[in-house]
């Protein structure tokens, strides 16, 4: 793991989006072709402004996919991260991306967990962009998540402090509006990508980063799998390092 300490959010998301960016046309250059798994989030507010601005980036070689979505929210929620990825991302590229596969989840979540699957099936992600939740869930696998499912999305339950964060961050007004379920990659298909820009924000997440980089691998801690990826660069700010050590 490459961890990125950067001063502040706007220097944070510009770090994180350039070194995504590089990731993504080399992949282009030397496949053709790039795929890649986006996030939502208010963690991921800088990193995808300054993605969409990257240059040199051949989008229409682009295959997108979403990492993440609550059951039964309507896409005009607020909340709703098919709304959030379509306003802050697929509507500010210069150009059209080759594909983008929303998850619905408005309709039946298995069906749309085979659809899904059978669309990921084909592919290899080339970069995952992801963040940490501050219960150290990664996507929304939370603790204690599950490493060995081999299904790239599952159906799966949002635990107290999730939905106490989803709330905290503004984005519905009181903790029974959030929804109890999401379909959301799984930790094992998260893994596979050849490169993983983690960003991550804000000292509510310091003890979150701490578990994920310096405790041991463990399904309470889902991020904490990330030590054992391969090419995982790890962007944080001052606030969500200091709690590191030798930070």
């Amino acid at each position: 793991m490459e961890i990125v300490i950067a001063e502040g959010k706007e220097d944070l998301g510009a770090a994180a989006a350039r070194a995504g960016a590089a990731l993504i046309r080399q992949a282009v250059e030397e496949r053709g072709r790039a795929a890649i798994i986006v996030a939502t989030g208010a963690s991921q507010f800088e990193m995808l402004g300054s993605l969409v601005r990257s240059e040199g980036v051949e989008w229409s070689r682009v295959e997108a996919f979403h990492l993440d979505e609550y059951i039964d929210l309507p896409e005009s929620h607020p909340a709703s991260f098919r709304r959030y990825l379509r306003e802050r991302f697929v509507e500010k590229l210069p150009e059209p991306l080759s594909a983008f596969h929303y998850i619905n989840g408005e309709i039946d979540p298995v069906t749309e967990c085979a659809r899904l699957n059978s669309l990921l099936s084909r592919v290899a992600v080339d970069v995952a962009f992801v963040g940490i939740g501050e219960n150290g869930h990664l996507a929304f696998n939370d603790p204690p998540a599950d490493f060995s499912v081999e299904e790239p999305y599952i159906v799966v339950d949002l635990d107290e402090a999730c939905r106490n964060q989803q709330l905290g961050e503004g984005w519905f007004v009181s903790f029974a509006d959030v929804p109890r379920r999401a379909i959301s990659m799984s930790i094992r298909r998260i893994m596979t990508s050849r490169a993983v820009v983690c960003t991550v924000p804000d000292a509510r997440k310091a003890e979150a980063v701490r578990l994920a980089v310096n405790g041991p691998v463990t399904p309470d801690v889902p991020a904490s799998i990330l030590q054992q990826h391969g090419r995982c660069l790890l962007f944080l700010d001052r606030p969500a390092a200091s709690l590191l050590e030798n930070a």
